[in-house]
């Protein structure tokens, strides 16, 4: 009988031992699966207009022609309530109860308007960016810096050569997982 015992526990434990085993590969391909990286490494900044065409005379139209394109590249929406996005002089935008969908892009203006889910607007009576050299920072509700869009002024060796919508500068994209020295990382 004592044989028998051996041969039961030695089964039951390596029953343990394969259960184990297989949670442990499921553990390690849910921390593999996209969708449980961190959020911050899908929206990023996919666009600026920093120069709205025309006279910037703070109409209206000039200052809502001014404008920055935040874009979440997941399929999964991204809560962005908290997150800021901010210029070289301090001018900063706060998103309060903002839900960007997955895929989606929101452009935030820099005159006033009616918030959608498209567009949002900062309410500013006068141009933010700067549009000889200025640096659009966005960061997320825990102050991380998630990107940044920088044009004209000097330029260091990281610049890359990128052009997206009206923006006819140079793009230099430094994020969180490089330190900010526009290396590495996703690209």
């Amino acid at each position: 009988m004592s044989a028998f015992m051996s041969v039961a526990a030695r089964r039951a434990g390596a029953a343990v031992l394969a259960a184990g085993a297989l949670v442990g590969t499921f553990a390690a391909s849910a921390s593999a699966d996209p969708a449980a990286r961190s959020h911050r490494e899908y929206v990023e900044i996919s666009g600026v207009q920093y120069n709205a065409p025309g006279w910037d005379n703070r109409s209206y139209r000039s200052l809502n022609s001014e404008w920055v394109d935040v874009t979440n590249t997941s399929r999964r929406a991204v809560n962005l309530d908290g997150w800021t996005l901010s210029g070289r002089d301090g001018h900063t935008y706060t998103f309060h109860h903002y839900r960007l969908g997955g895929r989606s892009t929101v452009r935030v203006h820099t005159g006033s308007g009616h918030d959608t889910y498209r567009d949002v607007y900062q309410d500013r009576r006068n141009h933010v960016w700067d549009n000889r050299s200025d640096t659009a920072t966005l960061r997320d509700d825990r102050n991380w810096k998630v990107d940044t869009y920088s044009w004209g002024g000097d330029r260091d060796r990281y610049d890359r050569d990128r052009r997206w919508g009206n923006d006819r500068d140079r793009h230099d994209r430094r994020d969180y997982r490089d330190g900010g020295h526009g290396h590495g990382g996703r690209r």
